[in-house]
Parts: C-alpha cells; structure tokens; sequence
C-alpha cells in the first residue's frame, strides 16, 4: 500500500509547503495554508505511461466551427466578448451589490431565447423566483424559453440541467451555491473553487454556454480565491456609480478575444439598455461655448469618448487656497495647476480653483492635462474657447505638449461628432482630414492659439509676485 504523506497547500496561489504556516510565501496571503493528501506515487520523479482515452489529432483536423461566437442579443455585451459567447465557455461577472448584474444577465437570457428559440436557464440562489419574476415584468424579459430555478445546491442545479437541458446556464452567484462534496462553509474558498470546478467540467463536456455572477471585495477585486479567475474563460467587470445611470463592462480576462474593449449601458426605470454612442452622455450640449470648458476625447480600450472639463476659479482670503476635483485625478491636477503659473503665466495661487467632468466621467490618462489646463485658464480669464474645438494633448512639467496614444483614433471620433478644430502636439498625420488641426509645442502656444491672455507679471498682485 502506498504510503500517505501531507502536503500544504495555498488556496489562493496553489504554492506548496514543507509544513504548514500562517502566511503563503508567494503569495502574502494569511490564513490560505490548506493541508491536502498526497500518496508518495504521486509525488515521484517517475511516473507510469497511461493509455490515453482519447488520441491526440493534427490541429489541422480539429473543427473550429464548434468555437464560432454566438451573439447574446445585447451589442455592447457582444462587443467586450469579442462577438458573442462561445459554446461551452464559462463567463464570471463581476461588480458591486446592485449595479445591475442580475438585470443584465436576465435580458441576456430574455435575448438568447428570443432570438434563437433556445432554452436558457436562470438560476439564482439570492433571491426567490417570484422576485426575479417582478423584475422581469419590469424589464420586459418575460419568455416561455426561460426557465427559473431558485436554488442554492450544485446537485439539484446539475439535475435542473439534465432536465430542461439548456443552451444557456446564468448562475446568481457563485457565492451563493452549495457543493455537499466540498468542505467549508457557502462563499468560503474550498466551497467557490468546488463549485466554479464543477460548473466549468458541465460546460466542456455538454456544450452549454455559463454565465457566472461573481462578488467583489471592498478593494473592488473578485471575491474567493484567485483560481477562480483561472478556472473560467471570460472575466467581466461590471462598473457604475451610484449617483449616475451609466454603466460600463470591461473584460479583465478573455480566451477567445481582446480584453481592450469596453461596453456602455444606461440604467433605466424599465431596464439596462446598451449606449451605442455614450459621448453624448458626456457633453453638454449648448450653442456657443462658455469660459471654463474645454472638450477632450478619452480612450476607453479601443473606444473613443468624447468628454468635457469645466474649470472654475475664485478669489479668495483664505491663506490655502481650496483645491476641489471631481472625474479627474486629484494629483494631476495639482501638477497641471503647477505648469500652468509657472510656465503659462497663468496665476491662480491665491483663487479657489474647481475642476470637473460632465456626466459622471472618469478621466484619469495623460490625454486630458490639456483640457485641464486650458479650461482653467479659461476660467480665470473668464474667456471661452474657440467653438467647436476639440483639445488632446500631454503636458510636461517643463510646459510642453507631449503626445498621445491612439491620436488617430480620437480624431476621427471628434470629427465624426461635428468638431471642426483641433489642438493637438507636433506631428500628427493631416492627409484625409478636413477638420483645422492646430499644433502647439507647449502651453504658452496653446494659451496663445487659443486667444487666453497671459497675466503680465506687472498684472499679478505684489503678495503673489514675491
């Protein structure tokens, strides 16, 4: 008989021990330590040759038909999926408690039935079939193709399957289901690993497309342990504010596509609907512009978005003038404000300055410094920029204007919105445009192009010139 020896094992990292301690060498994390069995066969240098079950094939004579994308009936999801989900996949969607992963993922299924009279399955574990119910009289996703199934044990929801035999399988949550075979308790790392396991072997062997609802932690990263990120094909992350409706999936993980791609929806009394065109969310749309604005195209992935700053600046007494920022990195601005005085000659040390985006949007790459900094210029020149100007463009701490990735692409996107000029840095490509394009070495030419006045030092206050 062989004989038995212990091993101990990383939950989170699968590294393994001599004996077992509280913190994983590899990877930091406390208390993931596992004891686990191992015969000494196992753990031999030499090991027995098996007969394969199945014979090995030329990659050639393998069909690749079997793994065509099919669409879900939602365009934004199809986009970040790469066209669609792919037969026998597993996708984990992750995202804070009540952004809006159970609405999404039962139009998915509402969809899937809709479009290709197949059987979806909706299992959920976190609320009762008559709640689910009322949010899709709501929603609008009520279908005879989709079946519910309010359970929490991994056996019964395998029985569910070989019952109704479904091409689509949404589980709500992971961390809700209960593996009998598995130790731990419901959420615990043996309990998600058992289960993710198990649901991942039910789609490779039947075909069946899985669509997986995943926690997070406050850090914001997939609850349980990081093998569950490994076990599936596709991790989604689902990404809204609570104070807008917009909302945003991005891939984090993707096996049959890029993970640069980005999907937009809109959060409605009746339902999650896909944002084709999202930068009209971001604009405020107005006639002629105003003093403390400034318009920017961000990337998002592969997506452009057009979006706008607004800057505000106040006198004031207060020996510390307030610094407030909203959409934008706070230290990026404190940079860009820097830049701006000392090699602009736009003073605004002693005023209270404001900066913000519309709608909610998040700017936070190199592309927007800017708009920054000419919207705050604006502001304290109380003078509006150009109309229909778009501004792209790095600034360095010694005043210049760098370049920006996916210029190109920015570019067009604004042109395709109707902007007709454009600030940008030295060397864009012009052929085929027929917007103005205006190029700046640094911000005193940006401040110059765009009509701000520069301070003279004779204008600035004695107090502020010491």
């Amino acid at each position: 008989m062989a004989k038995v020896k212990s091993l101990y094992r990383c939950a989170e990292c699968s590294h393994e021990v001599a004996k077992w301690v509280g913190r994983c060498p590899d990877c930091s994390a406390w208390g993931s330590i596992e004891e686990v069995a191992a015969s000494a066969s196992a753990v031999a240098v030499g090991r027995r040759a098996m007969l394969p079950s199945t014979a090995a094939v030329p990659i050639s004579s393998v069909d690749s038909n079997k793994t065509h994308a099919r669409g879900t009936g939602v365009s934004e999801l199809d986009r970040v999926l790469g066209g669609g989900i792919i037969p026998g996949s597993v996708v984990l969607l992750s995202g804070e408690p009540g952004v809006g992963k159970s609405t999404l993922l039962l139009e998915v299924a509402h969809r899937w039935a809709r479009a290709r009279d197949e059987i979806a399955l909706y299992v959920t574990a976190e609320e009762s079939a008559g709640q689910v119910r009322l949010r899709a009289d709501r929603t609008g996703a009520v279908h005879d193709k989709v079946y519910l199934a309010a359970e929490s044990d991994l056996a019964t929801i395998l029985g569910h399957v070989e019952q109704v035999k479904p091409s689509l399988l949404v589980v709500d949550s992971v961390q809700t289901m209960l593996a009998a075979d598995a130790d731990g308790v419901i959420g615990g790392v043996t309990q998600v690993r058992s289960v993710t396991a198990a649901l991942t072997s039910l789609a490779k062997a039947s075909g069946i497309a899985v669509l997986l609802v995943g926690h997070v932690t406050k850090d914001g990263a997939v609850a349980g342990p990081r093998t569950l990120e490994h076990l599936v094909d596709v991790v989604l992350q689902f990404e809204g504010d609570k104070h807008s409706s917009l909302r945003m999936v991005r891939g984090i993980k993707n096996r049959f596509g890029s993970t640069d791609e980005v999907g937009c929806f809109e959060m409605r009394e009746a339902g999650i609907h896909c944002v084709d065109d999202p930068s009209g969310l971001f604009l405020h749309h107005r006639g002629d512009s105003v003093p403390g604005t400034a318009v920017t195209v961000a990337m998002d992935g592969k997506r452009p978005m057009l979006g706008e700053v607004q800057g505000l600046t106040v006198d004031t007494q207060a020996p510390a003038p307030r610094r407030a920022v909203s959409g934008l990195d706070y230290n990026r601005v404190s940079m860009v404000l820097a830049v701006l005085q000392s090699r602009g000659g736009v003073f605004v040390g002693k005023q209270d300055v404001y900066a913000a985006t519309v709608g909610g949007m998040r700017l936070t790459e190199p592309a927007a410094d800017l708009a920054v900094a000419l919207a705050i210029a604006s502001a304290s020149q109380d003078q509006a920029l150009p109309s229909g100007m778009v501004v792209l463009g790095e600034v360095g701490l010694a005043g210049e204007v760098r370049q920006v990735t996916g210029l190109t692409r920015r570019l067009a996107e604004a042109e395709r919105l109707g902007f007709t000029e454009a600030l940008v840095p030295p060397g864009v490509e012009r052929a085929g445009r027929s917007m103005t394009l205006r190029e700046v070495t640094d911000i005193r030419a940006a401040l110059a192009v765009t009509g701000l006045r520069r301070r003279r030092r004779a204008d600035v206050p004695a107090e502020m010139a010491e």
